[in-house]
């Protein structure tokens, strides 16, 4: 498992620094003049990176046409989420494809969506192939220093380029240092780097235009989509979506089946987490048309539920469903049929559930408010970890493998095999 990381970490660092020359050498051209387009001051693209591990790590099980479109799904959800965090933090755009055709609010496009996607496929079939035979010819102990030093340098310079262009910071002088060094480093490449963090972004991103600030209403508690909105909305999500399955399951199959996602209480992670996800993404579409949403859900909906069944197969070695049997479906993770449920989901969120929730979380007192989500918060995080020991422990058991501490022990005597069935009757164990 940690060699794994050590190799998407490498993966990470090797497409962010082909990303920011590939970056610089197309500013170059169309600016006639140089500029750094890393949004961090030392030599990385960053969003190359993460598209880079993403794809990586989600298109494993496709081939042909299927990762080429699993590429640009992927690749394309980075971009667009890259592009609205961007401007939630510093309310400036730093792209705009909004002289391109196809576009959807300037952050993402057909034609760029498809250029990640012809990359994706290049990442997977050579790049990463080359990649990881760099990797096993350099001393093992070599090449993971040399990871962690550039991993611990990339993560200091992207805190200190964050803390600069926030302007919260009173005492900006020792962040102002580390980017300077970053800059020197980069000075070592050859590169002229602009001195300050700002200038650099300006002449990186001529187009970035200033997002107007959402307006603020500090007397009401969760107002707008802030963070304590979307945490709440996170739990109401996941408790909906645990009892609608369990009823979809009794009028489907005439059982009453858990659909739960933890081992404490009524909580769908999954169905919590879209729900959130749709809310912090489309808030700002949700008064566009039904059509529009639907789109935007179908497509969001399909690839989170893609990911999701990669992640829990990878990380606990389950699969949580499958959708083989059902016509026109991708591997058994995600079928067309269930996509569009997303989408009709997303209409009916958007247009009758979140103006009435929303609606009645703003209504709670300010500190009381702040306390149940703390106290949710928690508790979410304890029982997200009890779980996983729980799963881990049943897989565990399931391949022969003893207790070896007391807490394994622990585990074994509350969640043992009859309880997890209960608990997770559809899980499916993959074999390693």
């Amino acid at each position: 498992m940690i060699e794994k990381v050590f190799i998407l970490l490498w993966i990470f660092l090797v497409y962010s620094f082909i990303g920011w020359i590939v970056e610089i050498i197309f500013s170059a051209i169309k600016q006639k003049k140089f500029a750094n387009r890393g949004i961090i001051n030392g030599p990385f693209c960053v969003i190359y990176g993460f598209g880079a591990v993403f794809i990586t790590v989600f298109t494993q099980d496709l081939q042909g046409i299927w990762l080429f479109i699993g590429s640009v799904i992927l690749a394309t959800l980075v971009e667009w989420i890259a592009g609205h965090l961007v401007e939630k933090w510093y309310h400036e755009r730093w792209w705009d494809y909004k002289s391109l055709k196809w576009n959807l609010d300037g952050y993402i496009s057909v034609p760029t969506s498809c250029i990640w996607g012809i990359l994706g496929v290049i990442i997977i079939k050579w790049g990463n192939t080359l990649l990881f035979g760099i990797y096993t010819i350099i001393p093992s102990f070599i090449m993971k220093l040399i990871i962690l030093v550039l991993t611990v340098l990339i993560v200091i310079d992207g805190l200190a380029t964050m803390i600069i262009l926030s302007g919260k910071s009173h005492n900006t002088d020792r962040w102002k240092a580390t980017d300077a060094w970053m800059d020197s480093i980069s000075e070592k490449l050859k590169v002229k780097i602009c001195k300050a963090v700002e200038e650099r972004i300006y002449k990186a991103y001529p187009q970035k235009t200033k997002v107007k600030e959402q307006i603020q209403h500090p007397e009401i508690f969760a107002y707008g989509c802030s963070f304590y909105k979307v945490i709440l909305l996170f739990f109401i999500g996941a408790f909906l979506g645990d009892i609608i399955e369990t009823i979809f399951c009794k009028i489907t199959m005439g059982v009453w089946m858990s659909r739960s996602s933890v081992v404490w209480g009524a909580f769908s992670i999954v169905w919590g987490l879209a729900i959130a996800a749709v809310t912090a993404l489309l808030y700002r579409y949700r008064d566009s048309s039904e059509g529009f949403l639907f789109c935007m859900g179908t497509f969001l909906g399909g690839a989170y539920e893609y990911i999701c069944s990669v992640f829990t197969e990878i990380v606990f070695g389950t699969v949580f469903w499958d959708y083989s049997s059902i016509p026109f479906n991708l591997g058994g993770r995600i079928n067309l049929l269930y996509c569009f449920f997303w989408g009709i989901a997303a209409v009916i969120w958007f247009k009758k559930g979140y103006p009435s929730i929303s609606s009645l979380i703003e209504k709670i007192p300010k500190r009381i408010g702040k306390i149940i989500t703390w106290f949710l918060i928690s508790f979410m995080i304890a029982n997200i970890f009890m779980s996983s020991a729980a799963l881990m422990r049943y897989n565990e058991r399931n391949n022969g493998e003893i207790a070896n501490s007391d807490f394994e022990e622990w585990i074994d005597r509350h969640f043992d095999d009859e309880r997890m069935k209960k608990i997770y009757p559809n899980a499916i164990k993959v074999s390693p």
